[in-house]
């Protein structure tokens, strides 16, 4: 082991260090990743995974005030950059690069070449601050290169900037205040223990929205006076969830989507002068979660995106009247809002479907139509051949029903097909029907059915399914894995004997939820960034998460709640597992730490089971980069075949 080590420390790339207490060697011809077990991946199999792989999406970052250019995320390379499109359908003018994906930009108003933009090194998520200069084409660092930065908003003016940061402690996350450029100096606002994150400035930029963040479902808003620091909260005490929030065009209203008056996040409108009293609910006819909200700045329109069972639709709220009217797009997922700030006639929006890659759009009010800004290349494929997933529902335990998609491939008569199971991470996660090119390529090219179970804690469906797992409930929301077996044995075209699961983060917890107390039921399981042990899990992820994670799973310092963690940690039944596994790790996760997964290939191996492992060294929570992705992808599906289909 220690000549490994040794030998690998030579060969690894500048500035990496190899640290693994499982025994790995290089990947050939991928620098930054390290595996056992792992048999070599066919060229053929490789060159037809890889061309689903080729699709690219583009993510909406930012609007120009006239509406004239939008700032997008997509690959051409082997990350995500920020790029420009200045008009529909025209090119896409990259303006960063390098090894690291921006994670978020925005126009800086009133500073004609300026655009602000975060990233982070390696996928850690201490993302900092930089500011590019188109007309130059040369980045600065704002920030002070080390610490996180987070919620990053600008002032209407763009003189200031508010963010939140764990510098203080690395445990609490306050909020801080900047005049740009000299982020470096930004004062400490709020530093009152916790999560904080900045929501909005006001439009006369002398006030701030800013939340204390206890969890998905409790949370606190609070106004804040920018000069003495005064901080008002404005909601009612009693936990409940803010989900967004912002200022109305007059600065004397904030819009406000909630779940403290319904079963699910609803839009309000809450008259400052009269705080604390139940505000105006907006969309009560919905009866969804409200999930993207956009408000024109002269304050003629509001844009309100509705999840309904997954899907996404558009309404236009009127606030001179309230009235909602809703706008028809085609089916799918919408994924940022934005208006201009000089424009309330046009309203920008990313959205993809089943059959669509992420793309950028806007609705033109005047002319009531939708026009395409981007058109992102997916490979060659034949995007009609696509699967559209079903909507189903089936029985669980405690009058629990589970909604899930689940995609079919084409089979001859009588033929049932093996199935891969998809757990989404969170766990307030929820599957949707979006533009999926992995999930296409196992039901096309191995004829392998995918079902993606949103058992009960799955955001998406009211407030009382979400908090259904929390702390030791999680105990009683495992029986949602053996319904979804069920589910599948009563199916005549899906085989109950191969079936698979996949899932990343708490989808990895999943994952090894299912072939740990489900052993016989299992036949293989992929865990990316997954959670093998609860209680390892809550005392090594990162201090200002932490706090965060407790709400949700239980206080592993509570000896009671500690006995239900480790009765339902995989890692405590890894003798009963039987399955095949495919283990994959980032080095530089600060949310599921490497030791994770590490702890259980160790167990795994030293009874004798078979587990291929996969560790990323410049990766974190998830593959990012593309090489170290496609390779796990075709690792993966080369896995999956092994595992779930005939010998030929």
């Amino acid at each position: 082991m220690q000549s490994l080590i040794v030998a690998l420390l030579l060969a690894a790339p500048h500035g990496l260090s190899v640290e693994s207490t499982v025994p790995v060697a290089a990947v050939r011809g991928h620098a930054s990743l390290l595996a056992s077990g792992i048999p070599e991946v066919p060229a053929d199999l490789r060159h037809r995974v890889l061309q689903y792989l080729y699709a690219r999406s583009a993510s909406l970052l930012d609007v120009a005030a006239d509406g004239s250019s939008v700032l997008i995320a997509t690959r051409f390379g082997g990350t995500r950059q920020m790029h420009l499109v200045d008009h529909p359908r025209g090119d896409r003018y990259q303006l960063t690069f390098g090894e690291e994906p921006v994670a978020s930009a925005r126009f800086i108003p009133g500073d004609e070449h300026g655009v602000l933009f975060t990233q982070d090194a390696g996928g850690g998520e201490f993302f900092q601050i930089h500011r590019f200069d188109r007309s130059t084409g040369r980045s600065v660092l704002l920030s002070d290169g080390k610490t996180r930065h987070e919620s990053v908003r600008l002032s209407r003016d763009g003189k200031r900037i508010a963010f939140g940061s764990s510098a203080r402690n690395g445990k609490d996350t306050d909020v801080y205040v900047a005049d740009l450029p000299d982020v470096k100096s930004a004062r400490r606002l709020i530093e009152d223990g916790g999560t904080w994150h900045p929501l909005s400035f006001s439009p006369d930029g002398q006030s701030l929205l800013a939340s204390r963040h206890r969890s998905v479902a409790d949370s606190d808003l609070f106004v804040v006076d920018l000069a003495t620091g005064k901080k008002r909260q404005i909601t009612p005490q009693g936990p409940a969830s803010v989900h967004l929030a912002t200022f109305a065009a007059d600065g004397k209203s904030v819009y406000l989507v909630t779940d403290r008056w319904s079963d699910f996040n609803e839009l309000y409108r809450l008259d400052l002068n009269e705080a604390q009293a139940a505000p105006k609910a907006l969309t009560r006819a919905l009866r969804w979660n409200v999930e993207h909200v956009s408000v024109s700045r002269d304050g003629a329109r509001v844009a309100i995106a509705i999840n309904e069972d997954g899907y996404s639709k558009l309404f236009f709220l009127d606030p001179a009247t309230d009235q909602l009217t809703p706008f028809a797009l085609p089916q799918g997922v919408i994924g940022e809002l934005h208006f201009p700030a000089q424009r309330s006639d046009l309203l920008f929006l990313e959205m993809h479907s089943p059959r669509s890659a992420a793309d950028v759009w806007h609705v033109d009010l005047n002319k009531h139509e939708l026009v395409r800004w981007t058109r992102s290349e997916v490979g060659g494929l034949d995007l009609e051949s696509f699967a559209i997933p079903e909507l189903v529902r089936y029985p669980s335990t405690g009058g629990v029903e589970v909604p899930a998609l689940l995609y079919r491939p084409k089979l001859g008569a009588g033929a049932r097909a093996p199935v891969v199971i998809f757990w989404h991470g969170g766990p307030e996660g929820q599957s949707r029907p979006a533009f999926a090119p992995f999930v296409q390529m196992l039901v096309a090219e191995l004829g392998v059915a995918v079902l993606l179970p949103n058992v009960r804690g799955s955001d998406g469906y009211g407030k009382t399914y979400l908090s259904m797992d929390d702390g030791i409930k999680r105990e009683d929301a495992l029986q949602d894995i053996g319904a979804t077996l069920d589910y599948i044995a009563r199916q005549p075209d899906l085989d109950a004997a191969r079936v698979g699961v996949y899932g990343g983060s708490y989808g990895g917890y999943m994952t090894l939820a299912s072939v740990a107390f489900y052993p016989k039921r299992i036949r293989a399981g992929v865990d990316v960034v997954g959670i093998s042990s609860l209680p390892t899990f809550l005392s090594t992820t990162q201090g200002y998460r932490r706090d965060l994670r407790r709400a949700e799973y239980g206080d592993e310092r509570d000896p009671n709640v500690r006995a239900v963690q480790e009765r339902i940690s995989p890692l405590t039944k890894v003798e009963a597992i039987e399955a095949a596994l495919f283990v994959q790790q980032g080095k530089n996760d600060p949310r599921v730490p490497q030791s994770e997964a590490e702890q259980l290939v160790r167990a795994l191996r030293a009874r004798g089971r078979d587990v291929w492992y996969l560790l990323a060294l410049n990766e974190g929570h998830g593959f990012k980069k593309k090489a170290n992705s496609d390779f796990a992808a075709v690792a993966t599906v080369m896995f999956l075949r092994a595992k779930l289909l005939p010998a030929k």
